[in-house]
């Protein structure tokens, strides 16, 4: 079965955010676009140039309404650890939450049992708590984040406009499609 358009499970979590341990609900990702993204490890190659690059990309992700959230299966000690150590990670702005439980990993459908870590999950839920879309990939590639934040700006886009769709590559204000009779064969 497919996480499209199911509803996040419940669940509670301790983040690290700017500077301070807060908790993470499901009622906390409702009444705004959200994203989740899962990562193997703190203290890791890939996962640091990933948080980075959200990071660097934060701003646009905020000015579009959007809460990013990271998630790994360290605890919320080890982020903070790894924040304070990293001029990489002490970038980060969005809260870095902690599921040494594996609770969301299993959730999400991300964990790797055997080794107790999550797969590169990224996860775009609407203010509602529905997974509209998300992407997994082996731990060895990392994600762009200009990708995640033009996925999430086009899910928000066909959210408030009934009928349309947005072809592949669209970008904020470009041409978007409205199905009918008319388009069969002429795309």
């Amino acid at each position: 079965m497919s996480l499209i358009n199911t509803t996040i499970k419940p669940f509670k979590a301790t983040a690290y955010h700017n500077g301070d341990f807060i908790e993470v609900s499901d009622a906390t990702l409702k009444g705004k676009w959200s994203v989740i993204v899962f990562y193997p490890a703190d203290f890791t190659f890939v996962c640091p140039t990933e948080l980075e690059d959200l990071a660097d990309n934060y701003a646009e992700f905020q000015k579009a309404g959007i809460e990013v959230y990271t998630v790994s299966t360290d605890t919320h000690f080890t982020h903070k650890a790894w924040h304070d150590s990293s001029s990489v990670v002490r970038k980060v702005q969005y809260p870095m939450i902690g599921d040494p439980t594996r609770q969301l990993a299993r959730n999400f459908d991300v964990l790797i049992e055997e080794e107790g870590l999550a797969l590169r999950g990224s996860f775009i839920i609407n203010p509602e708590g529905q997974i509209k879309a998300f992407e997994v990939q082996d731990l060895s590639i990392g994600r762009n984040a200009a990708e995640l934040l033009r996925k999430t700006k086009a899910a928000q886009y066909v959210s408030t406009h009934d009928g349309e769709v947005c072809p592949a590559k669209w970008t904020e204000g470009a041409n978007t499609l409205t199905p009918s009779i008319d388009l069969v064969g002429k795309i």
